[in-house]
């Protein structure tokens, strides 16, 4: 009968899982609990927690990881004493200590200190980590000393514990060693010491709250530079890394990966980069940054044999799931931590092999760890499991890394940050859209992520280890070299061989991969995927043939790419001959998908040809397509495709205004450069004018709106630096006109809205098409054409504000508004003087009593224009301010608008008073005059029961 034997060197340990206890004799473990360890009995333990000397029970084995440690004293009267050093042991101290509080300060609710805790718990973690590493100098050893004691001492006053009391090199004062008098010193200073380093804490804060605020105010695009420093972990064969940014509340990955490769020694195989590996995450927007929680997580690929001890005999080369590493991101990528020399450390945690996990339920299941990650688990779900564990047994082994947030796309990163960015910096692109595309910036990627599959094992008694071949061919079924990129920071590959799970059924790859192939040729490509079953005996191996194929085509039959969306691939058979011919089986369908829509166009079930046989099995893949060139959407397709389909244009671009927004902002100079090329190439007739002109609108409206109002630079951009029609003012002013001139049509009244909502960059088209004509063609080809339709349209604005008061009220209300916005660009084009004129006859043109606020509002406007500063404008505007003012304070049949009024004075005042405004002319002084000596015997006049009014009119 087996005994209780008592233990010798097994004394003391650390539980690193939760044990609850299923009967009386268990004891009730937490992760962090140091144990004393009295007896052992196959896989259990019999012994007391630290913090509960009273309660003895028992306990696995395997939950506990056993720490050196010297005994004294025999039997009951035993003495644990630790063989770590003192600060090792205080910091663990201080960990439990606070791990109470921070507990308590979760129920009731504290959540800021919560978070401050859970961050300063953190950073003791980290700086633990370190000094048990055993790898610091001793000058390094002696500095991390000092920010170890500030942070205790700074934590410690913060949660209102007591003070410790220490000497100048950080150890702890033994009371009965030191005189009171010292004590007190060293208490007095210590505290001093701790005062002034919550005020730092506080300013720092206030400054990166600013400095945060000011950041995403300003900037619509970020960068977040991260440096792989070194990744420690006994491996024993090559690795590959695979570094990306993931949204765990999503279960999303943000970037595409960073790929670092690791030699079986321990080095990057490109040794000149040692202890510098540097990654650039590109294009991330502020919603990005200012997710929830924001992970940098890394996938470690071992490299080699199907296991790990296996010999030379076995199959090599093999990409096997190895281990993970996470690091919770969200304080930088928030701003609130900035420090680019501090290194991070991400530990590793090692995945069990099938192999392992079943043997461990054959001989022990009870006693199986909950949180043991399976190298058959999902990727997602072993981030996801290793983010809420957090405590992970690393052993020593993870990556080091340094991480820093840059405001600004890659250009702008490059421009201001030369010191950080250089042609060593691998760039790692969003798998998405930034913000704010700018004309210019081209991008063509296809991300393709391997999901999952379910494959027959056949006349085999275990599942296959089934291999994924991914490659990129064309109609004739050559493919396209170097087209797949695995990572960030490494060449194309022609074909890409996935991670392996052994004797697995269902495996679930979740890998992703980049495909970028020029733009002419998508048309012409298509996926192609191979299955092949890898045996770990490598003889068997070289005998394995490819069991399965499928494929899917880029491209969809009505032009548009292929969606963003999971594809359920047929998988084909490889048997055959034929199934290598692209020319037989891009005859048949790539996806379910495809047959279903077959089946609906047809009115019956689809049929198999039979050319090549169809397998029980199944395979699922994802994609997602950032091309500025290729869009999903068929009826924005038509347009940038006009061309093709000339005869259609009519309906392409009605079906242009039924496009999603943000489908058309991500081809807006593609979109633009379509609408301006039809123009030109219809310019002999007016056929297309009044839809592309309707067309044009709806995308300046779009841009208008709030959801796509970063995109006003990029619509600048293109106006200033990529538009070319040089005829497009003539058809532009020609429909304007109309719409004026016709305002009485109530078909048309909202297209009139709305193109004067759209007017300032009407005008901007406008005017830069007549600088292009004027560049191109002289002064003489087309007279005074442009000049005419300019006052005609002045002409009908005048007209229109001169009916009754309740004809188009709307259509009044929005030329008053939105007519100013064309001054200072129309002016350079059109003689200033001239102008000015128009615009003071359209001002005469409002009855009196109408619109009087909006009235005074268009004139304050015109007034901050260029057109102010020039004595020769001026001299038509003043007297036109003048003579308005006059009337509005001479009128008593109503009541003035005072406010209106003060705010057109002091406007013109303000600008009289600027040093970049000539002198004024000496009858234009006389007028100022008379308006003043009026306004004296308004102020006279005025009821007194408005003081405001009445002190900024004198004012």
């Amino acid at each position: 009968m087996t005994r209780w034997v008592p233990t010798k060197k097994e004394k003391y340990g650390v539980a690193i899982y939760n044990y609850d206890p299923r009967g009386e004799p268990e004891l009730c473990l937490q992760v962090g609990d140091t144990v004393h360890i009295l007896e052992k009995l196959e896989g259990w333990y019999r012994g007391y927690t630290l913090r509960n000397k009273s309660q003895k029970g028992i306990f696995p084995a395997s939950y506990i990881h056993l720490k050196e440690a010297t005994v004294e004293g025999s039997g009951q009267q035993e003495i644990i004493i630790p063989a770590d050093l003192p600060l090792v042991q205080e910091l663990g101290a201080t960990l439990r200590e606070w791990a109470q509080i921070w507990h308590k300060l979760y129920v009731t609710n504290k959540l800021p200190l919560f978070r401050s805790v859970q961050q300063m718990a953190y950073s003791l973690i980290e700086f633990r980590s370190q000094i048990v590493s055993g790898t610091l100098p001793k000058d390094d050893l002696v500095e991390l000393r000092k920010k170890v004691t500030a942070k205790i001492d700074y934590g410690n006053r913060i949660l209102g514990l007591d003070l410790v009391v220490r000497d100048e090199a950080g150890n702890t004062l033994d009371p009965d060693q030191t005189s009171t008098i010292n004590l007190f010193r060293a208490h007095e200073t210590a505290s001093r010491s701790v005062d002034d380093r919550i005020q730092e804490e506080k300013t720092r804060l206030q400054n990166l709250e600013m400095r945060r605020q000011t950041l995403f105010s300003t900037v619509h695009t970020y960068s977040l530079l991260m440096n792989l420093k070194n990744f420690v972990c006994n491996i024993g064969e090559d690795a590959e890394l695979l570094m990306s940014l993931y949204d765990p509340d999503q279960s999303e990955f943000i970037s595409e990966n960073f790929l670092v490769c690791w030699d079986s020694m321990g080095m990057p195989k490109e040794i000149e980069k040692l202890n510098n590996l540097p990654a650039l995450f590109t294009d991330l927007s502020s919603s990005d940054l200012m997710r929830q929680r924001l992970f940098l997580v890394c996938q470690i690929i071992r490299v080699g044999s199907m296991e790990l001890k296996e010999g030379k005999k076995h199959t090599g080369g093999l990409r096997r799931p190895f281990g993970v590493a996470v690091m919770d991101i969200s304080d930088v990528a928030h701003g609130k931590t900035d420090d680019e020399d501090k290194q991070h450390f991400i530990p590793f945690q090692q995945i069990a092999m099938e192999t392992y996990i079943r043997q461990r339920q054959l001989i022990m299941s009870p006693l199986i760890p909950s949180r043991v990650i399976g190298e058959n688990e999902p990727l997602t779900a072993v981030f996801n499991k290793v983010i809420a564990t957090r405590e992970v047994n690393h052993k020593g082994q993870g990556l080091f890394v340094t991480l820093k947030l840059l405001p600004g796309d890659l250009a702008q990163v490059r421009k201001d940050y030369p010191h950080f960015v250089d042609r060593s910096t691998a760039i790692v692109r969003k798998m998405g859209f930034p913000e704010i595309i700018l004309p210019g910036n081209v991008r063509n990627d296809i991300y393709v992520t391997l999901l999952q599959g379910e494959f027959d094992r056949g006349k085999k008694k275990t599942p296959k280890n089934v291999e994924v071949i991914l490659s990129v061919h064309n109609d004739e079924g050559c493919a396209v070299e170097k087209a797949i990129f695995p990572g960030a920071g490494y060449d194309g590959i022609t074909e890409y061989k996935s991670v392996i799970y052994y004797q697995v059924k269902q495996p679930c790859w979740n890998e992703t991969v980049k495909v970028t192939i020029p733009i002419e040729d998508v048309c012409r490509c298509h996926l192609r995927v191979m299955f092949r079953h890898r045996s770990s005996q490598d003889s068997r191996d070289k005998s394995e043939k490819p069991f399965g194929m499928a494929f899917v085509r880029l491209m969809r039959g009505d032009g548009t790419t292929l969606r963003d969306d999971k594809h359920d691939l047929i998988v084909y058979k490889v048997d055959v001959k034929k199934a290598d011919d692209a020319k037989v089986y891009l005859t048949l369908p790539g996806t379910y998908a495809e047959v279903e829509e077959k089946e609906r166009h047809a009115g019956k079930p689809f049929h198999h040809s039979g050319a090549i046989p169809v397998t029980k099995d199944s395979f699922q893949m994802a994609t997602l397509t950032c091309s500025t060139k290729l869009t999903q959407n068929v009826d924005l397709l038509g347009l940038l495709n006009w061309r093709s389909n000339p005869n259609g244009l009519d309906q392409i671009l009605q079906r242009l205004m039924e496009v999603e927004g943000g489908e058309i902002v991500k081809f807006l100079q593609d979109t633009l450069d379509a609408l301006f090329n039809i123009m030109m190439e219809t310019s002999e007739k007016d056929t297309y004018d009044t839809l592309v002109f309707n067309a044009l609108v709806f995308i300046i409206t779009l841009i208008g709106d709030i959801k796509f109002q970063h995109f006003n630079p990029v619509l600048e951009t293109y106006i200033s630096k990529h538009f070319s029609a040089t005829l497009a003012y003539m058809k532009l002013t020609k429909v304007l006109n109309y719409y004026v001139g016709h305002a009485e049509d109530p078909n048309l009244t909202q297209r009139l809205y709305a193109a004067l909502k759209a007017l300032k960059y009407l005008f901007r088209f406008i005017v830069q098409s007549r600088v292009l004509y004027l560049r191109f063609y002289g002064n003489s080809e087309d007279g005074d054409a442009f000049f005419n339709s300019i006052r005609m349209l002045f002409l009908s604005f005048n007209h229109l504000m001169d009916r009754p008061l309740d004809e188009g009220v709307k259509i009044k209300g929005g030329i008053l508004k939105y007519l100013p916005s064309i001054t200072n660009d129309i002016q350079s084009v059109f003689d200033p003087v001239e102008l000015s004129v128009l615009l003071a006859k359209f001002i005469e043109s409002i009855p009196d009593s109408q619109f009087v606020r909006q009235k005074l509002g268009c004139m304050c406007k015109i007034v901050e224009s260029d057109l102010f500063r020039q004595p020769d404008c001026r001299d038509v505007l003043l007297p036109l301010v003048t003579d308005q003012l006059s009337g509005q304070l001479d009128d008593y049949s109503c009541r003035p608008d005072y406010e209106a009024c003060v705010q057109l004075l002091s406007t013109v005042l303000d600008k009289l008073d600027r040093n970049d405004v000539g002198p004024t002319r000496g009858h234009v002084q006389l007028l100022m005059e008379r308006l003043l000596r009026r306004i004296n015997r308004t102020v006279i006049n005025m009821d007194r029961s408005s003081p405001f009014i009445v002190s900024d009119l004198l004012l």
